[in-house]
């Protein structure tokens, strides 16, 4: 185990047992909602994670030790300082954990953690991507570069549907990063269930999914899997009012002259606003969807890996 990881004593005894783990991220917590939704809402997906028959560990950096597996007190802690805590994706980790820092994990951050851990599963919302008008800012998650090389399957809800999906799904290619759809042949595109973009397979059982999993690693590759989970249909917004929402947030935006890993948090915060709070309860409903998923896909993975290790025994 890596010196600088902590496990909480049910993710540890859980990794020992060889029982099915799915990690979560905190920037959600942190970044993506208001106190106290964010923290209420990451308790709801670990009591999701455990009603499915899995372990959760929520994944973050805690006064310079990274975690897999938070208390009550130390999600709550995240959610109240909100903004003031720092969102840590791969460049930012050594720095943080060198000043005894606390912070939020992305996606990438988060899947360095759980592969420390030997977690192979993950849940979150929506993946980063590449942003609108990279073509000229270079604005490119790096979400993306650590689904290229971190063994880590990553349910959601496709990539946030403020970003350049079409972009985002050909970077994943040129990287070889398979994006499978469960139960869908389209990406879906955050808060709406289809955005028109075909995907490379469309799987439609938790067992499958373990399968190209068990796969895909089997073959020597490194790199991740995403599992493209849309938001249930009662739940998805109209495709007419998210896109208004978006461009006048990326419009918003521009004026404000924001960049960086701050355009993300403001562009989420404004689409709520303006579709009138609609969109965050329909991030909520997502969010539980894929920790379902997640479990589901955890625990086939599981049966798997202990089938396989049982007969190399025999």
């Amino acid at each position: 185990m890596n010196p600088l990881l902590d496990l909480s004593p049910e993710v540890a005894a859980a990794l020992a047992d060889q029982r099915p783990v799915v990690a979560l991220e905190s920037t959600i917590i942190s970044h993506g909602m208001p106190w106290p939704q964010n923290a209420e809402t990451a308790l709801a997906v670990e009591a999701e994670v455990r009603a499915h028959g899995a372990v959760p560990a929520t994944v973050a950096v805690i006064d310079g030790r990274l975690k897999a597996g938070l208390s009550r007190e130390q999600i709550e802690r995240l959610g109240r300082s909100g903004g003031e805590v720092a969102k840590v994706s791969r460049r930012d980790m050594g720095l943080l954990v060198a000043r005894g820092g606390t912070g939020a994990t992305t996606v990438a951050a988060t899947m360095i953690v759980a592969a420390l851990a030997g977690i192979r599963v993950f849940a979150t919302g929506g993946i980063g991507g590449v942003h609108r008008g990279a073509e000229t800012s270079f604005d490119i998650s790096a979400d993306l570069q650590e689904l290229a090389r971190t063994p880590v399957a990553v349910v959601c809800a496709g990539a946030k549907s403020i970003l350049d999906l079409r972009l985002t799904l050909e970077y994943l290619e040129t990287h070889g990063v398979p994006v499978l759809g469960y139960r869908t042949r389209r990406l879906p595109a955050f808060f709406t269930r289809d955005s028109g973009l075909d995907l490379d397979a469309q799987l439609d059982e938790p067992a499958d999914l373990a399968r190209v999993m068990k796969a895909q690693w089997a073959l020597g590759f490194t790199g991740g899997i995403v599992v493209a989970n849309p938001i249930p249909a009662e739940h998805a917004l109209p495709t007419e009012a998210v896109d208004r929402a978006i461009e006048q947030a990326l419009a918003d935006a521009q004026a404000q002259g924001l960049s960086g890993k701050a355009v993300t948090p403001f562009l989420l915060a404004r689409v709520n606003a303006l579709t009138g709070g609609v969109s965050l309860a329909g991030n909520i409903q997502l969010v539980l969807n894929n920790a379902r998923l997640a479990a589901r896909v955890a625990v086939a993975y599981s049966a798997l890996s202990c089938a396989s290790a049982c007969d190399r025994a025999s």
